[in-house]
């Protein structure tokens, strides 16, 4: 089976990743690291609202672009290559709660409003640490209002709502600024993105009228390949500025990539890099044609991502040498997002844990994600 991006998909790739390099480069993350702002650039957030990139994922009769996961996934990657601040991926999956879960009347009132970028949004779906399936949501739902502790939320102080995620599966709109509503600014090691910690005690909720414990899986599913597709753009980054530099670092009269041993490191540090990046494709292809083993696919994607982009973010600061353990350098930018990300919609050791369930024990969907008969199908392959 031969699989590749179409023509639209590579033109969106193209522009998004020709905005970032001329508009919004090392220099501006460096500004964003060593400035206290708020954490997203106005000049960013309005280029992210002008191209559409949030409003990949809405229908077009709800003025969205109407395209799919994997076109999302070509803007996250890029935007990990960039270490881009600012909330389009919580803002995404926001409206993919909406979009999956809210009724008529809430995806008209919401989506549009996220597409344009008029609304921020925020989301905790599951707890820091958790398992993603819907035993792992942080609070819990007592008629119309939720208590529980969020753990820490990305960009909650920015947002204008907040997705959150029940333990009975459901998923709700919460006003960041209601009552019974903390939130509290935390430090962060990875500076592109803005922490808080948010608890609700009684905050008042609407839960979205479809929600259910299958629609909170298949968007927690949805956030890990889009993560999986940031960690993979991370990957590639850091071995492409790995193996420019090592060209032309001179020891001993040569250029040290000409070392067989670094040679030979780089090199399976490639085919890594490429087997993450190509199952995170799949992943968000399988999601977008409804694929019997998307799940499998994506705890496939999520697992070899962090691994990739570990190794590869470990080594680009080892091959740059001394440079490579200043704060001076850019590896910097990539070590801390990747670690970041790596436990983002669960880590890979309860992937791999997920992906033995699937493949080895059948599970149903009930409670874990997994579905029974999925060990076929590409992404079994690449496994």
């Amino acid at each position: 089976m031969q699989f590749q991006l179409t023509d639209e998909q590579r033109a969106l790739q193209d522009a998004v990743r020709s905005y970032l390099r001329d508009r919004f480069g090392p220099t501006q993350v460096r500004e964003l690291y060593e400035n206290d702002t708020d954490g997203v650039p106005a000049d960013l957030w309005k280029a992210v609202n002008e191209q559409g990139w949030l409003a990949v994922l809405v229908p077009e009769e709800l003025d969205g672009l109407g395209l799919g996961l994997l076109d999302a996934s070509v803007i996250a990657r890029a935007f990990g290559a960039a270490t881009a601040p600012g909330p389009w991926q919580s803002t995404i999956l926001a409206g993919e709660a909406v979009r999956l879960a809210g009724s008529d009347a809430q995806r008209k009132t919401l989506l549009s409003k996220l597409a344009e970028g008029s609304l921020t949004a925020a989301v905790a779906l599951v707890r820091n640490g958790a398992t993603p399936n819907p035993a792992g949501a942080p609070v819990v739902a007592s008629g119309p209002t939720l208590t529980g502790d969020l753990g820490l939320v990305e960009y909650a102080e920015a947002a204008d709502v907040l997705v959150v995620a029940s333990r009975d599966g459901g998923l709700h709109l919460v006003d960041p600024k209601g009552a019974g509503v903390t939130i509290t600014p935390q430090d962060s090691l990875d500076r592109t993105t803005k922490l808080a910690r948010v608890q609700l005690d009684g905050a008042a909720a609407e839960r979205l009228g479809g929600s259910s414990p299958d629609v909170l899986q298949e968007v927690l599913d949805r956030a890990a390949v889009l993560v999986a597709n940031d960690l993979a753009g991370i990957a590639r980054k850091a071995l492409t500025e790995t193996v420019e530099y090592d060209k032309i670092r001179q020891q001993f009269g040569k250029p040290v990539g000409s070392f067989q041993a670094i040679k030979h490191e780089l090199a399976d540090l490639h085919m890594a890099v490429t087997m993450a990046e190509h199952a995170a494709t799949y992943a968000a292809h399988a999601f977008d044609i409804d694929a019997p083993d998307k799940r499998l696919a994506a705890s496939i994607a999520k697992s070899k991502a962090a691994d990739a982009s570990r190794t590869a973010v470990s080594a680009m600061i080892q091959f740059h040498g001394g440079i490579g353990y200043t704060w001076e350098h850019d590896s910097h930018f990539y070590f801390k997002r990747s670690k970041r990300q790596e436990a983002s919609f669960g880590d890979v050791a309860q992937h791999r844990e997920r992906i033995a369930t699937i493949l080895i024990d059948g599970a149903s969907t009930s409670g874990h994600g997994a579905v029974a008969g999925e060990s076929g199908g590409m992404a079994a392959g690449v496994a």
